[in-house]
């Protein structure tokens, strides 16, 4: 096997983590509407059933720090892997299970907590695995793999329901969309067995052999003897410094930077896109129910391919350059969205403002945030400050899918001033704050080395 071919299937298999992130998140919208009844849950109790996961990708985040930083980017994965299944297999309820929505909620925290630990552990496992040259497209598998997890589970679960009546679909089709799961977790955790570990992390605790034999194998030995050289002086550096602080400067300015530009991934309004898209397709744009499920197919189609842009181009252009031709994308359609709904001009103008927004997203910040946080936390303090700024982006997720839905159905909002367009102006401010931070405060890292961009916080 070539050391390319070797690269990319243990890229793959680290990724499907990012598979299983889209997919347990996407199997809720498609089985809620059945358990809903089966339950005959109320609004409130709705909102805690599809929203409890979010409660679980915040712990999940915050203690996938220590959990890599003692045990590997390897080891939590599988670890991710296994919350995953039980997840699955929990939530569909068993028949030997005693069947209560409080159960049912304890088994989507625990899919909860597996994406927590594995949006942050995939990403920098294979951030720590790739070469310089290579490392932003392979990064983005990662989002690839996510956007490619929401269109399958979309897929699966629309040919479960359609093929069975309702009453069977609320009897026992919400189980099946459920265990549907089972497939590519379990394949997801057999396959982490076949990967390596991190050489970075092998290298922090000492284990030099077993590390450089990663590196050749990745690499090829010429190369593997530079990147040694690099790690070894990283750590050796950071060793001198004594005990790490994580509230001194250089690390807490790098940590601040990073858990900013994390959380702007979600105040862009992605999510109030993708969790509440049926209802502006039918509410706010007045588009029929017999329509939404068209609009809602493309919407995951624009999705997929122009992450297949960012795939090809983040390492030819560089991080920042997408993220200013993204922003103005993004910025261009929802400023399309929310002028026609104020002008009360709502049809296809605003539908292709939704998609050009989707489609800019999904070559820039969808996975460019993940790239650049996988790159620039330095070796010593990596795990945990990624666990930081990824928690951060799950807590600001939580509050644009929890204050969105109010925003929009607010009297302000409804007003004659606004006429529904007031939350896609104030995603337009979020998105040009994002272009100037981008501008002040992130650093180009493309075609560099971890190593090597340690050094960019000296200058």
């Amino acid at each position: 096997m070539t050391k390319q071919l070797y690269l990319f299937l243990i890229t793959v298999v680290s990724a499907l983590g990012g598979l299983l992130f889209g997919y347990d998140t996407g199997v809720i919208n498609g089985a809620q509407f059945f358990l809903s009844k089966h339950f005959d849950l109320d609004a409130t109790m709705k909102g805690w059933v599809v929203g409890s996961a979010l409660l679980g990708c915040l712990v999940g985040a915050l203690i996938a720090g220590p959990i890599n930083f003692k045990i590997g980017r390897k080891n939590a994965l599988i670890l991710s892997a296994i919350l995953f299944t039980l997840s699955a297999w929990g939530s569909g309820m068993p028949s030997f299970l005693p069947e209560s929505v409080s159960l049912l909620v304890v088994f989507r925290i625990v899919g909860g907590l597996g994406i927590g630990i594995a949006s942050m552990s995939a990403p920098m496992y294979i951030a720590e695995i790739a070469p310089p040259e290579k490392r932003g497209s392979l990064v983005s598998y990662y989002q690839l793999a996510i956007v490619i997890g929401f269109f399958v589970v979309f897929l699966v679960t629309y040919f479960i329901g359609k093929n069975l009546t309702e009453a069977q679909n609320i009897e026992f089709g919400w189980r099946r969309m459920f265990w549907s799961e089972l497939i590519p977790s379990i394949l997801f955790l057999i396959l982490l067995f076949f990967v390596p570990k991190s050489p970075r992390w092998l290298y922090l605790k000492g284990k030099e052999p077993e590390a450089y034999t990663v590196l050749k194998k990745i690499n090829g030995k010429k190369q593997a003897d530079v990147v040694q050289m690099g790690i070894l002086e990283s750590i050796k550096k950071a060793s001198k410094g004594g005990k790490i602080n994580l509230l001194k400067s250089p690390f807490f300015k790098i940590i601040l930077i990073g858990l900013v530009f994390s959380s702007l991934q979600q105040l862009t309004g992605i999510n109030a896109v993708l969790y509440y898209g049926s209802d502006i397709f039918e509410k706010t744009l007045g588009f029929t129910k017999d329509d939404v499920l068209l609009q809602q197919t493309i919407l995951a189609l624009i999705n997929l391919i122009f992450t297949f842009v960012a795939l090809f181009t983040v390492d030819k252009f560089g991080r920042k350059k997408l993220v200013y031709i993204g922003g103005v994308g993004m910025l261009t359609g929802f400023l399309m969205l929310a002028i026609s709904l104020q002008t009360e001009q709502v049809g296809w103008i605003s539908l292709i403002g939704i998609l050009l927004f989707i489609a800019s997203f999904a070559m820039s910040m969808g996975p460019v945030v993940w790239v650049i946080l996988s790159e620039i936390f330095p070796n010593k303090i990596r795990s945990l400050a990624m666990s930081i700024a990824v928690a951060f982006q799950w807590f600001t997720n939580y509050l644009v899918s929890q204050l969105f839905p109010v925003l929009s159905e607010s009297e302000l909002n409804m007003s004659s001033t606004w006429n529904g367009s007031l939350p896609y102006y104030i995603f337009a401010l979020f998105i040009l704050f994002t272009l100037f931070f981008t501008y002040k405060f992130i650093p180009e890292t493309k075609g560099k080395s971890l190593e090597d961009l340690e050094n960019v916080w000296e200058e």
